[in-house]
């Protein structure tokens, strides 16, 4: 082979290398930007149908709905989730600061990701430990906005969270951002919040935490029932040590603070929120039925409303001891008794009682049970003739039996004959065939109107026999109805509710004074003589 030609095939050679390289470079930066251009429709497409995080309310949290009573007391609370949200004014410093230094101690330099925490939780990682990567402001995404794709463990769902993340941190403050995640977290037991925990732990509120005691519920996120500081008191308190000397670290507490923490036992005091039932249940469960009629099941049982109750505890007290000692009276197990009681003046509920016993009988015999009133609705037919301008006085034959008409015969209690005797009298005896008189006279269509304008919502049909109560009325609606003569004519619908503010306070109901004059005050003072 010539010189010539060795060094045609040794300049070949060259550049067949020189080629090579640079084409393998060139096939990497193509390569390089087609999987960019690719991940970045991937990732484009992933973005399209993000729920709205703009709005303050994605981040809302399950709150319960408080119902107080007229003195201000809470009687109970309705809720999915046992959570009480608080501002971070009312949380304990210690648990702010304890919040941070163990689930994301970059909280303060970062901008919703944490690529420092990463690369840290890579590393662990591969050092065979454990650490999350996740920082507050994503944790708290995954737990609101994005509840529903909370369990996808997928590049997919990741990479929507930090998405939002990132945005989020451009439309909230780190002091509101870190109050809405202690509002949300999971602490075990139930118990969602940071003021739920602090009840539920140690029965006190987040704002009187102790160091100690901060770190014990900041160690908690990680794994609630490993650490569950009523089960697991010495894995809670390793724990709690844990938290403690990362907050040293953090330069948050000092070394003589942080060992004087770890020398605390950890002393519990399991606390209860109150129940859905709550104090007076018959009442709270009618309130609740009052709620889902304006309020979808959403919005009253997580929406954080205030409900302000006209029921009295007080009267309320009073209407118990009263129906427990009338039925223990009677000594019968079996019987039951509900009572309701009314301001005649404001139309509010003072006092309910719908049975014996909520527990084994939770039907609500003041406003559910339709039972016949008997001769407690001559009352009606009683408004109606005075109203009728029929003399109280007027005589009217009450003995028994009476042919009221060609296919009905009535009598008087044991078929007791009364006499003559007046209208008045004949109330005061109950006398039905006086009664039945006076229906006829008056007219039962009359009647009928009279107890629907008192204030009885059933169907009452203009049947003679009405008189006699013989059609199923609610306690609730009689004592509406007789609380019409008591308020001198005017009827109110009978009040369960005040008012009601939403979880911000703004105020979206409040109960506005309505009466309606049914009859006369002379009328009114005409019964009240009668019935007296």
């Amino acid at each position: 082979m010539s010189i010539r030609t060795r060094r045609a095939h040794r300049h070949a050679s060259t550049h067949a290398v020189g080629f090579g390289v640079a084409g393998f470079f060139g096939f990497l930066a193509l390569l390089t930007l087609a999987l960019f251009m690719s991940l970045g429709g991937v990732v484009s497409n992933w973005l399209q149908d993000l729920p709205d995080y703009t709005s303050a309310k994605a981040y809302l949290v399950s709150e319960p709905t408080t119902v107080y009573a007229s003195d201000g007391s809470v009687i109970a609370e309705y809720y999915i989730q046992n959570r009480r949200s608080v501002d971070s004014s009312e949380i304990s410093d210690y648990a702010l600061k304890a919040i941070v230094d163990t689930e994301d101690v970059r909280f303060y330099q970062h901008h919703g990701v944490d690529p420092q925490g990463i690369l840290r939780a890579v590393a662990v990682q591969l050092g065979g430990g454990s650490e999350g990567a996740s920082t507050i402001t994503q944790q708290l995404v995954r737990n609101t906005v994005l509840s529903d794709e909370q369990f996808d463990m997928t590049l997919k769902r990741k990479v929507r969270e930090a998405y939002i993340a990132i945005q989020m941190e451009k439309m909230f403050t780190k002091k509101q951002i870190l109050n809405m995640y202690l509002n949300t977290i999971y602490f075990g037991h139930s118990a969602y919040g940071i003021e739920a925990a602090s009840i539920t732990y140690f029965n006190k509120h987040a704002k009187d935490l102790t160091l100690a005691e901060a770190a014990t519920l900041c160690g908690l996120p990680q794994s609630p029932s490993v650490y569950d500081p009523l089960k697991n008191p010495e894995a809670a308190k390793k724990r709690r040590n844990i938290v403690l000397e990362r907050m040293y670290a953090a330069g948050d507490i000092t070394r003589k603070q942080c060992d004087a923490a770890k020398k605390e036992e950890l002393v519990t005091n399991e606390g209860t929120m109150e129940d859905a039932e709550g104090k007076y249940p018959y009442f709270t469960d009618y309130v609740k039925t009052l709620l889902l009629k304006d309020f979808d099941q959403d919005t009253v049982m997580q929406g954080g409303l205030k409900v302000y109750t006209t029921i009295d505890p007080t009267v309320q007290a009073a209407a118990e001891d009263s129906v427990r000692k009338n039925l223990d009276s009677i000594g019968n197990d079996q019987l039951q008794a509900a009572l309701v009681a009314i301001d005649p003046s404001t139309g509010y509920i003072k006092a309910m009682i719908g049975g014996r016993d909520y527990e084994s009988n939770k039907f609500n015999l003041a406003t559910q049970a339709e039972r016949q009133p008997g001769s407690s609705f001559k009352t009606y037919t009683l408004c109606a003739a005075l109203n009728a301008g029929m003399n109280p006085q007027i005589y009217i034959n009450c003995n028994s039996p009476l042919q009221a008409s060609p296919t009905w015969k009535v009598n008087n209690f044991g078929h007791t004959s009364y006499g003559t005797i007046t209208l008045a009298k004949a109330f005061a005896l109950s006398s039905n065939t006086g009664f039945v008189q006076v229906i006829q006279a008056v007219g039962a269509d009359k009647v009928s109107q009279m107890a629907t304008d008192m204030g009885v919502d059933v169907d009452i049909p203009a049947y003679d026999s009405i008189t006699l109560g013989t059609i199923g009325i609610p306690v609730i609606q009689m004592a509406e109805g007789y609380s019409t003569i008591a308020s001198g004519g005017y009827h109110r619908d009978s009040v369960a509710i005040t008012k009601i503010e939403d979880r911000n306070g703004n105020v979206v109901y409040k109960h506005k004074d309505k009466p309606k004059q049914v009859f006369s005050t002379a009328v009114a003072d005409a019964a009240i003589d009668v019935m007296k």
